[in-house]
């Protein structure tokens, strides 16, 4: 397993700055995601407990781009006899993930467990690149 570093706005920001950006935000709406490769596979998975992944949950490829986006409506209500009492949460999330290059859509797998979204996207072999040493005259 191959773990997957990814810069905020492919900046290299101190460690304490990531952090920071890592926390859990309203104005941002962020799930909580991790990357990593197993072998020529990417594997991306998502925090998403309490949700319905047929009906709150939408994947999608654009291009080099994969979004995911969560949409969580939670209501519990507790009536006593001389209480009651009414708690709700809900929200939207997404968050994008860059791809890289020669990704095919139609390969991309997800998978729904324990309240963890796992997305599994095969990556074609890389191409490898020779170095050509490039001659430089006087003009």
């Amino acid at each position: 397993m191959t773990l997957v570093r990814r810069d905020w706005l492919n900046l290299e920001l101190p460690e304490r700055w990531r952090r920071m950006l890592d926390m859990e935000t309203d104005f941002g709406r962020w799930m909580r995601v991790e990357e990593f490769r197993e072998g020529d596979t990417l594997v991306v998975r998502a925090e998403a407990p309490g949700l319905d992944p047929e009906h709150d949950v939408e994947l999608t490829v654009t291009g080099d781009v994969l979004e995911i986006r969560a949409h969580r409506e939670e209501r519990e209500e507790k009536k006593g006899k001389a209480s009651y009492r009414s708690e709700f949460r809900y929200g939207a999330f997404e968050r994008t993930v860059p791809l890289p290059a020669g990704v095919g859509a139609d390969d991309v797998k997800a998978s729904y467990k324990d309240g963890i979204l796992e997305i599994r996207i095969p990556v074609p072999a890389e191409l490898k690149s020779e170095t050509t040493k490039v001659p430089v005259t006087r003009g």
